[in-house]
């Protein structure tokens, strides 16, 4: 069985201004709020049997309202969210089926996720037991220690962007986040917790363009992307 965890605890403080009573993944993008989107692209995906939603205790009964407007059909539940993304991504592990042995992670807040992306990483998890949606990084980028001066050149050839989905056999990321855990550790993915154990994690090209809403400035190009109505 393969299983879908949307991170959605978030508070989204970079949004300013822009920023909901409920929160920026429920900012209208495209005629619907940005996770709409986001759990659309996995209610319709072939590839996922069940989805774990983490979200807010207070903010779960927007969400059982959004999936009656939306029609979601594909069976679903919620489960509180942690301290930390690696707190709320440890409670969804814990509210996956028994039988599931796949699990896909997703931020709530890329909803231009096609299907082709995930299935790709499904069937790299399946054969490796870690995969990542990721890019190339075309940008020449430099390490500067104060933020004022440049310090060094990196080999961009050697660099690349991760994305969501984040990709598991469930024994090895309940392996990899018991480790952050034991060692009292911060991640800020789930591939980071992989390095901790050593496990190889494949690096799946996301041909299609896929953006997070981070920041205002965001919302443009990933509106554009929606109305475009890239899916497969």
């Amino acid at each position: 069985m393969t299983s879908a965890i949307i991170v959605a605890a978030g508070k989204g403080t970079r949004m300013g201004g822009l920023q909901t009573a409920m929160g920026k993944l429920f900012i209208e993008v495209a005629g619907r709020p940005i996770v709409a989107h986001t759990w659309q692209r996995f209610n319709d995906a072939r590839a996922i049997d069940e989805i774990v939603l983490v979200v807010r205790e207070d903010m779960q009964p927007a969400f059982h309202e959004l999936a009656q407007q939306f029609g979601f059909r594909k069976k679903y539940r919620m489960v509180a969210g942690g301290v930390e993304r690696q707190d709320s991504v440890w409670n969804g592990l814990a509210a996956l089926s028994d039988d599931t042995d796949i699990v896909a992670i997703q931020d709530a807040a890329r909803p231009c996720t096609t299907e082709a992306l995930i299935t790709a990483t499904i069937e790299a998890a399946k054969a490796m037991g870690a995969a990542v949606a990721a890019q190339p990084v075309t940008d020449t980028i430099k390490e500067s220690s104060n933020g004022e001066v440049i310090e060094r050149n990196l080999d961009r050839s050697k660099l690349w962007a991760v994305q969501t989905p984040q990709t598991f056999k469930v024994e090895v990321i309940k392996h990899a986040l018991a480790e952050v855990r034991r060692r009292n550790l911060q991640v800020t993915d789930d591939t980071a917790a992989c390095e901790l154990i050593h496990q190889p994690v494949k690096l799946v090209t996301s041909a299609a363009p896929n953006p997070k809403v981070t920041t205002p400035s965001d919302l443009k190009y990933i509106e554009s992307v929606l109305m475009a109505g890239v899916h497969s």
